[in-house]
């Protein structure tokens, strides 16, 4: 689902020079895409075939465009996918909201299988906003995650549907310093704690606080 990502982000002038999408389906899908235009380097994983040749096509001649055709997860290997369109899942999730809110039945849908890698072999750790959205699988995107972006958009609910691995996102961003920014109908946006530089956290007195440190003797 397309997210304000950038409208927020933008309008809070948060400093980007690498923004990474895990899940974009097609091109007119990307959340990254007004970055992406913009010439901000931009890292695209996407794992369906079909629509990894249509980013190829629509960006993949872009010199600030990196697309991996692979599947992220918890292990390297060869992963299972059920196609649904835009909510494809991978075998390795319980429950997807393609089986929870559309009523899914995996043997009678199409399956293929595709590379998978766990996703420290595609961070190299300077991507400062991140949107995960892979179907109950965001989890193992976090879990191998070596870059601490500024925001992080992750796919958590929406109608029936909750994340199967909510606690752990959940108890991943606390640890990580990170708070829920704002949500929508199916995603949480996390924002890392802001904290200025030290020299930059004492004030100077104001004139009425000079006057009585002076007149105090201290």
């Amino acid at each position: 689902m397309l997210t304000r990502l950038h409208e927020f982000v933008s309008t809070d002038a948060i400093p980007v020079a690498h923004v990474c999408e895990v899940g974009v389906y097609r091109p007119e899908f990307a959340n990254m895409a007004a970055w992406l235009e913009a010439g901000t380097r931009t890292t695209l994983v996407e794992c369906d075939p079909i629509t990894v040749q249509a980013l190829h096509e629509r960006w993949g001649a872009r010199a600030n465009v990196r697309i991996h055709g692979v599947a992220v997860a918890d292990a390297p290997g060869t992963l299972t996918l059920h196609r649904a369109g835009a909510s494809t899942f991978g075998a390795n999730v319980p429950h997807s909201p393609a089986t929870v809110n559309d009523g899914y039945r995996i043997e009678r849908g199409e399956s293929f299988c595709v590379p998978a890698v766990t996703f420290d072999t595609l961070d190299d750790g300077t991507i400062d906003v991140l949107a995960i959205d892979i179907e109950g699988a965001e989890w193992f995107v976090l879990r191998h995650l070596r870059s601490r972006p500024a925001v992080i958009s992750v796919e958590t609910h929406g109608k029936r549907y909750r994340n199967p691995f909510r606690a752990e996102i959940d108890a991943w961003m606390r640890d990580e310093g990170y708070g829920a920014w704002y949500h929508d109908d199916s995603d949480t946006v996390y924002r890392r704690a802001w904290r200025a530089p030290v020299e930059d956290r004492s004030r100077p007195k104001s004139w009425f606080r000079r006057l009585k440190t002076r007149l105090r003797g201290y």
